[in-house]
């Protein structure tokens, strides 16, 4: 299992791409779907 407890939805996932596609002042980003493991 991962640190929270619970693998993410692909909601979840889908939520955090259309952020960033919709952002104008993110020009580069990295997140890590890890589960909280790298908090």
């Amino acid at each position: 299992m991962t640190a929270l407890g619970r693998f993410g939805t692909a909601e979840e996932v889908a939520s955090t791409v259309a952020h960033l596609a919709g952002a104008t002042y993110v020009t580069g980003a990295e997140f890590s779907v890890d589960g909280g493991h790298a908090a």
